[in-house]
């Protein structure tokens, strides 16, 4: 086993926030919800940290009242997060200091977990390599390599984690992932399921940044 140090010191805190994230994609998964209850079991096991209970923060209401305020209108609802850049005009929600400090506060200063994800459908067509057996006149079995058109589905997980101090709601680090899973047309596999395996991947490196991680790995010694 081999220590890895953790990317962000994180000893002047004593409890941490997973405060919820702005999310979009698919509607079959709430991926705000699914992953701040995933991220506060994780942390809860392995973070010295003390995991905050209380309710994800309505951050797209966050952010619809800071549009209105700074056009001097009403709140608004953006529309609909189903790509990438729709997420472009929530991202000066983690530069909001003041918002955050406030948060922070509330919370007695803790450190602060928050970001974007997206979870969303993928498709992709592929040429895929297969062995075919065939027999000749003989009954001699001759294995001849065929290469076939595929039709894959399935889905792709890109997470970004955001850490704020909440002493002085300024950003400390951030960090984007990118994870996908495809599978044949014809396997027909849940979209909660397939998150979790992809949120499987993610963990590890996530913890990373917050505390020390071990590997496994193999150690051979030539003589």
């Amino acid at each position: 086993e081999t220590p890895i140090k953790p990317k962000l010191d994180v000893s002047a805190f004593q409890r941490v926030l997973v405060a919820g994230f702005i999310a979009g994609g698919i509607e079959d998964v709430d991926a705000n919800v699914e992953t701040t209850r995933l991220l506060r079991s994780q942390l809860r096991t392995k973070s010295e940290l003390r995991v905050i209970d209380a309710d994800t923060l309505p951050l797209m209401e966050v952010v619809a009242s800071d549009r209105a305020k700074a056009t001097g209108g009403t709140p608004a609802p953006l529309p609909p997060i189903k790509e990438e850049k729709d997420l472009e005009p929530y991202e000066p929600l983690f530069g909001n200091v003041g918002y955050w400090k406030q948060i922070g506060e509330e919370y007695q200063q803790p450190l602060i977990v928050t970001g974007t994800i997206m979870f969303t459908p993928q498709q992709r067509n592929s040429i895929v390599q297969r062995e075919v057996e065939q027999y000749d006149s003989f009954g001699r079995r001759r294995v001849t390599p065929t290469r076939t058109y595929v039709e894959r589905k399935g889905f792709a997980l890109r997470p970004k984690f955001v850490f704020i101090d909440g002493r002085t709601g300024t950003v400390m680090h951030s960090e984007r992932f990118a994870e996908e899973i495809l599978y044949n047309a014809n396997q027909t596999t849940p979209a909660l399921s397939s998150y979790f395996e992809l949120m499987d991947r993610l963990i590890p490196s996530f913890l990373n940044t917050l505390s020390s991680q071990k590997i496994k790995g193999t150690r051979v010694l030539l003589q």
